[in-house]
């Protein structure tokens, strides 16, 4: 059965869509929300643990890359087969990727104590820095199991429209998490390593929690390697996806390093800010995930396109909020995070670009919703790997061999946004993405 209401009630349809969408922001802003914090306490160590908390950050958000892939690839197939009538089967999605995200984890935790050193060493250039963002990541990479058990959690919960228990699990290890991390760093004394310690501890809570929720649901819960190789098919394409997310942000982290310490620390809280309203936004394409994947999978496709136009409209609108709000915090935001002039002068470059990509943006990760939840994701790698080779990196590299700074960088961002969003909207018209069936 359909769980999408008709067009002719629309009312009802946003109601349901800020019933997903806000819990889907709290769950998704706590993790950015909690790194702010981190990002605010180590900043005040010196310029060098920030830095070092740049690079090192940078390269575990693969981890968190991860877990995006797993919790968007579990949330399409299990809004699917809600949205067909078979909750059962929605849940049986989630057993499997929690398997997935349980031996992905493991691994990634192990491999990191050995590649962390060479990867920070490639990122910063060699120096104190990346001595110091080695020791964090080896440390942070022991919470890779939790974090990927959570996202599947996530996944699955919200394929079947769940979203009072992830708000609880989220918050929890996070709000722990951050009382820990400047008790840890300060009166304890660890300094930066102890915000790694910190972020393990959040990861591991919140895993567990997520993990228990799926045993209380009594489903099998044996691996079936069948279903899991499905589950890495869908997840191939969005693998190649975050893939040029994060050669794209991984890049703009090397160059900025290049341009001095005071660079790549304003690199940092630029770019964590960014990731907290991309994250931010995406709730909404949370929503979409969700509804689209459960309008498709009840053989309503005329609903899935009118959810499609809404979501985009609603995108544009909180766009133009965090555009408003990024504005007229420029004088005051960067402060939060550093006392260094230097930092903050160089945060400034960022901040007009910054400010000028949020409307875009807000269509751009609402539209990508939609096409996940309609699984539609070979046409989103494909349009990704177009503006991450053909926009983003040819403009950051020159960038920096023009010297441009942080200016140039961002504008290399903004370029990647226009691309993905004129893509985008030529696939909604072609209307090609919305195929009906339990899954696809």
């Amino acid at each position: 059965m359909s769980h999408v209401t008709t067009p002719g009630t629309s009312r009802a349809t946003l109601r349901r869509i800020a019933g997903l969408a806000l819990p889907a922001l709290v769950v998704l802003a706590a993790e950015p929300v909690y790194v702010l914090v981190d990002t605010a306490v180590v900043g005040h160590l010196g310029r060098v643990p920030l830095a070092a908390l740049a690079v090192g950050g940078t390269v575990m958000t693969l981890i968190a890359w991860l877990g995006t892939v797993m919790a968007y690839g579990t949330t399409g197939r299990a809004a699917r087969r809600y949205g067909a009538g078979d909750r059962a089967a929605a849940v049986a999605e989630g057993v499997q990727a929690s398997w997935l995200a349980l031996a992905v984890g493991v691994a990634v935790a192990l491999a990191m104590q050995v590649v962390a050193g060479p990867l920070a060493h490639a990122v910063a250039g060699g120096g104190e820095v990346a001595d110091a963002a080695a020791r964090w990541m080896r440390i942070a990479a022991l919470g890779a199991p939790g974090l990927l058990l959570a996202a599947a959690g996530n996944g699955w919960m919200r394929g079947v429209q769940e979203t009072r228990r992830p708000v609880v699990y989220v918050l929890g290890a996070n709000v722990l998490s951050a009382l820990l991390c400047p008790l840890l760093v300060y009166p304890v004394g660890l300094g930066l390593p102890g915000s790694a310690v910190a972020n393990v501890v959040a990861q591991t809570l919140g895993g567990l929690l997520f993990a228990r929720a799926l045993i209380a649901e009594r489903a099998a819960l044996r691996p079936d390697l069948p279903v899991i190789r499905r589950q890495l098919a869908v997840s191939r394409d969005l693998l190649m996806r975050g893939a040029a997310f994060q050669i794209c942000f991984l890049s703009a982290t090397a160059v900025a390093a290049r341009f001095g310490a005071a660079s790549v620390a304003a690199h940092q809280i630029a770019v964590q800010l960014f990731f907290f309203t991309a994250l931010a936004l995406d709730a909404v394409a949370i929503a979409a995930q969700s509804l689209v994947g459960a309008a498709l999978g009840g053989d309503d496709a005329e609903g899935a396109r009118w959810l499609a136009r809404r979501i985009a409209l609603l995108g544009v609108v909180c766009g133009l909020v965090f555009a408003v709000l990024i504005a007229l915090g420029s004088g005051v935001v960067p402060g939060w995070f550093s006392p260094d002039a230097a930092v903050r002068d160089q945060a400034m470059v960022a901040w007009p670009w910054f400010v000028a990509m949020q409307p875009l943006a807000g269509v751009v990760f609402a539209l990508d919703g939609v096409l996940i939840g309609a699984g539609d994701v070979r046409f989103l790698r494909n349009l990704t790997v177009v503006a991450t080779l053909g926009g983003f990196l040819p403009a950051i590299w020159a960038a920096y061999a023009l010297d441009l700074g942080l200016g140039g960088i961002w504008a290399g961002l903004v370029l990647m946004i226009v691309i993905r969003l004129v893509g985008l909207l030529l696939r909604m018209r072609s209307g090609r993405w919305a195929v009906v069936g339990a899954v696809r």
